[in-house]
This record gives C-alpha cells, sequence and structure tokens, in this order.
C-alpha cells in the first residue's frame, strides 16, 4: 500500500470506528444504516491512503490488525468523548441519574443500599436498568454504569468498587451433604446451581484442572441471584459471591460449603463517559457508591484474603 498525505475522510475514519468497536463491517452497517459493501469500502479506501492494512478479512468475519488496534484504541476514544460532549452539552437535568447495571448486582447488591443515597441526596432522583449485557453509554440514554470487566473501556472513566469472586454456597441443612464438593471425583448427592464455568474455574484453584461436571448440575436459572434463591430454598448447591450476598450469609440463610474463594480477575467497576466527568450527580454517586463499596471489601477482607485467581 502507498501511503497517501491527504487527510482521510471522516467517512472513513468513521466507517473504520464502527467496524473496530463492534468487530463487524454487517454490524458497524446497521450502526450507521448502511450496508456492509459500503463500510468495507470505506475502510479499504482508509488503508489505501495510509498505507496500513487495518484488518485482516475472513469469510464470516473481520480481525484488527496490530496497527488497526492502536488505531482502533485512538479512533474509539476520540469518537466516545465526542458523543458524549454532544450530549453533555444537551443534558442541563442534574437531578435525575439514569444508571444501568447487571441484573444480580442490582438486585442483589444496589438495589437495597438506595435508601442510604436517596436520605443523603434527596435532590437526586435514580432511574436504575438492569441488563446483563453492556449498555452503550454513549448513546444518551444512561449517564452512569456499574461494570463487571477488567476496567478497560475506551471513552469511558473507571473506578474499582470490589473485585469478582464465588464459592460454594448452600442452606444450612445441606451443610454435612455438600462436604463432597471438596473432590470433583467423589459423589455427590446434592445437586450444583450455577455457572459451570465458574464451577470450573473455582476447581482448579483447588488443583483439580480436568473435571468433568456433566450430570451434576439442578435447576438450569438465567441468573446468579436465582441460583442463590434456590440454594437459600435448599435446592442445591451455589456458586456466589460472599460480597453480592453478604445479607443471606450474615442472616444464616445461606453458609460457605467450602472455605476455598476463587476469582476470575475481573471486578465489579462504577463508569461513566470521559465528557461527564464534570457533572456533579455523577461525582455524588460515585462517592456515595465508593463509601458503601469501600465498607463491603472491609467486611469480606477474610474472604478477599483468601482468594485464588484463576483466569478463565
Amino acid at each position: 500500500m502507498v501511503a497517501s498525505h491527504r487527510f482521510p475522510s471522516l467517512l472513513a475514519i468513521r466507517a473504520f470506528e464502527a467496524a473496530a468497536r463492534l468487530g463487524s463491517f454487517a454490524r458497524a452497517a446497521q450502526e450507521l444504516d448502511t450496508t456492509a459493501a459500503s463500510v468495507s469500502y470505506h475502510v479499504r479506501r482508509l488503508e489505501e491512503q495510509i498505507g496500513v492494512r487495518l484488518f485482516v478479512r475472513y469469510p464470516q468475519r473481520v480481525e484488527l490488525t496490530e496497527p488497526g488496534q492502536l488505531v482502533a484504541h485512538e479512533a474509539i476514544n476520540a469518537f466516545a468523548a465526542l458523543r458524549a460532549s454532544f450530549i453533555q452539552a444537551a443534558d442541563v437535568d442534574e437531578s435525575r441519574l439514569a444508571l444501568t447495571t447487571l441484573p444480580t448486582l442490582g438486585t442483589s447488591w444496589l438495589t437495597p443500599k438506595l435508601g442510604r443515597f436517596r436520605a443523603k441526596h434527596p435532590e437526586i432522583a435514580l432511574d436504575l436498568d438492569l441488563s446483563p449485557d453492556a449498555q452503550d453509554l454513549s448513546s444518551g440514554h444512561f449517564d452512569a454504569a456499574i461494570r463487571n470487566g477488567h476496567g478497560r473501556w475506551p471513552g469511558l472513566r473507571t473506578t474499582e468498587l470490589f473485585p469478582s469472586i464465588f464459592m460454594p454456597l448452600c442452606a444450612p441443612a445441606l451443610k454435612e451433604a455438600a462436604a463432597g464438593i471438596a473432590d470433583p471425583r467423589c459423589p455427590l448427592d446434592v445437586p450444583l446451581l450455577g455457572r459451570s464455568d465458574w464451577w470450573t474455574l473455582w476447581y482448579r484453584t483447588r488443583g483439580f484442572n480436568d473435571v468433568v461436571l456433566h450430570g451434576r448440575f439442578g435447576t438450569h436459572l438465567s441468573a446468579e441471584y436465582l441460583d442463590i434463591a434456590a440454594a437459600v430454598a435448599g435446592h442445591g448447591i451455589a456458586i456466589g459471591s460472599p460480597i453480592l450476598f453478604r445479607a443471606e450469609i450474615e442472616a444464616g440463610r445461606l453458609v460457605p460449603a467450602h472455605d476455598a474463594v476463587a476469582s476470575d480477575g475481573r471486578a465489579f467497576w462504577f463508569t461513566f463517559p470521559v465528557a461527564r466527568q464534570h457533572s456533579r450527580k455523577i461525582a455524588r454517586f460515585r462517592e456515595w457508591l465508593c463509601d458503601e463499596a469501600a465498607h463491603d471489601r472491609d467486611a469480606a477482607r477474610h474472604y478477599l484474603r483468601r482468594a485464588v485467581i484463576a483466569e478463565p
């Protein structure tokens, strides 16, 4: 490729940014209200202008090259900041905060605490959305989010709240029967509940690398808080967070079925667009949220000290 000294067109840069962020020419075309062929054309023109291949094309997908990853990081940051700036210019309502988060965290951890936020900041109303998928914070529908991951999201400011940890939890009446989970090779009369990948990671932290758990699960439920509700009812052993479900443990509705604590290396983060870093309502909610998270980290310090990280 021969590089051109003319600045690339904004159409080409926009097409590249959308394709890089969404990982697909077809999905970029849907967002930009055009065709995949048009996105591909503009990206190809951009590559020709700068003299660098940005994507590797496969029959059903595209993949960023190493130079493409570098350019994508800057482009995504720039467009996220630009979108957020327009939204911020139009958003003069500091009295209502729209927040999106995961169903389990929102249901089991955040919602029971919100009365304290309202008591401290009665001037701010909160709209809470629960979604298993990360919502686009540049669209203007949400001011901020609590996400689970590694905290690296282009165009967003992030504050870590607490690590993602999990351990086996069961009703007190099942504690003795649940003792068999220590060794996955032994028979177990109590069904398992929750995500099989978390169970696999938990066993990996204990030295069992080739665990076969097929046939050991009871009812499959769609969210962690539902698995915990089933465990409280005595329907099996759940794999869950002793931070998110501290209230159930302290009330005696649940007990650890084993002392080992695992982590997948991720954490829960409060995050919002860079362009909204001066928003008063976001600053006040972040300050309150960090205080709540710090209190729960301190209460869970004996679990956190024992946590062993096993990357997925």
